[in-house]
């Protein structure tokens, strides 16, 4: 490992128990969790005034910038049972074009291209650590990529489920980072539940979205390294694309810790969590004042990775936004692949369809006057652009006719 000393040798963690997110019921540590007694997701909880004697800010700023610098606020024990590929920070880039003070957190340089890799990473290290030989999930894409690498890494086994008009190149990518990958007739809820089918028939560890509690932990190092790449200042409103929304509710895990530790104050940035307007159960649960979301009948958009109709985390999700006097907001297909077009011939950055959508949310927050061109803004862009069929705009030119240079 490319790490400091202390992250060789064995060390004890700061994890003192996992709590049911719905209930506070306690559960111990250092065993296999899938979800509360509850149903519910369980979240990690540390003992925040040891770790504020071993860490603070001054000592993070000399370790190598990624995301396992903040271990001491993370699950893993052993140091031996960590798994990376190199979860390097990833760049906030201002966006010049456009009006107002926004910014993109470009998560598509993480390994494997997305932002799963952080939930993953974590996941895989723990499935490692708590003794799992065969980890299933449901995916869209990016996060069945993210386990498949990490699960290859780990020696675990993978077995992965998309349904069967997931991008082709997240299918290809998933089988060639060593995992069996299999095409659903159906979305990803219903290829969640042949993952807990398989989970009694065979037992598969289950991975998916906050059916187990690491996942959250990993996400959360994007609100511990916003923090950091802003000077312990937190943005005044956050666009995040919210499909499962581990990690809407990872920052504001980590905002609350880092809080208790007295790296920041009380202040919070608005969370928007955005979704798309052919499936958004967060936005109808939102505005009818709900605190919990039913499934999102026919769902349909372009924008793959917020395509989710069921959350497992609703509560969780409406609980933030709320707090933090945010909104959810629905944007169209078309808006969001205007908002994509525009921010890689305007600005150089290509966005995914999701990174998209928060550019788009923003364009109409901004319009409606919910945020104003003073604000520091952050815009998630949760995979590179790269995954993602780019439109054919060439033009040809024939070297052996004459050359019309005007036309040039």
């Amino acid at each position: 490992m490319h790490h400091d000393d202390n992250l060789t040798a064995d060390r004890s963690t700061f994890v003192s128990h996992l709590e049911c997110s719905m209930t506070g019921e306690r559960y111990a540590a250092d065993q296999l969790h899938g979800l509360s007694r509850a149903g519910r997701p369980l979240l990690v909880r540390y003992d925040l005034e040891r770790v504020k004697d071993a860490l603070t800010p001054e000592i993070l700023a000399d370790r190598p910038a990624d995301l396992w610098k903040y271990r001491e606020l993370l699950p893993v024990r052993h140091s031996a049972n960590i798994v990376s590929l190199g979860e390097s920070a990833t760049p906030i880039m201002p966006l010049l074009r456009e009006p107002g003070n926004v910014w993109v957190k470009d998560e598509g340089r993480l390994p494997t291209g997305s932002f799963k890799a952080r939930g993953l990473v974590m996941a895989i290290a723990m499935a490692k650590e708590l003794g799992v030989t065969t980890i299933a999930m449901p995916t869209n894409g990016n996060a069945g990529a993210a386990a498949a690498a990490y699960a290859a890494r780990a020696g675990i086994e993978a077995v992965i489920f998309c349904p069967d008009d997931t991008p082709e190149i997240n299918v290809r990518e998933i089988a060639a980072q060593g995992a069996r990958v299999y095409r659903v007739n159906g979305l990803i809820d219903d290829c969640g539940k042949l993952v807990g089918a398989g989970k009694e028939k065979r037992g598969w560890f289950d991975l998916s979205t906050l059916k187990e509690p690491y996942r959250i932990e990993g996400k959360k190092t994007m609100g511990l390294e916003l923090a950091e790449q802003f000077g312990w200042a937190l943005p005044d409103a956050i666009f995040y694309p919210t499909g499962g929304g581990t990690g809407l509710i990872g920052m504001w895990k980590a905002f609350d810790e880092m809080e208790a530790l007295g790296w920041i104050g009380s202040k919070r940035p608005r969370m928007y969590a955005v979704q798309a307007e052919g499936c958004a159960p967060i936005v109808r649960a939102f505005e009818a004042g709900e605190r919990h979301a039913v499934r999102w009948e026919d769902a349909h958009t372009v924008a793959a990775g917020i395509r989710v109709p069921q959350a497992v985390g609703d509560f969780l999700i409406l609980d933030a936004v709320r707090a933090s006097g945010g909104k959810a907001l629905a944007v169209s297909d078309a808006a969001l692949v205007q908002a994509v077009e525009d921010a890689g011939k305007k600005d150089g950055l290509l966005l995914c369809p999701e990174g998209g959508a928060t550019l788009a949310a923003y364009r109409d927050a901004l319009a409606a006057g919910l945020v104003d061109a003073e604000e520091k803004v952050v815009l998630f862009n949760c995979a590179t652009g790269l995954k993602y069929p780019l439109a054919d705009r060439s033009a040809f030119l024939d070297r052996h006719a004459p050359v019309d240079w005007d036309a040039l």
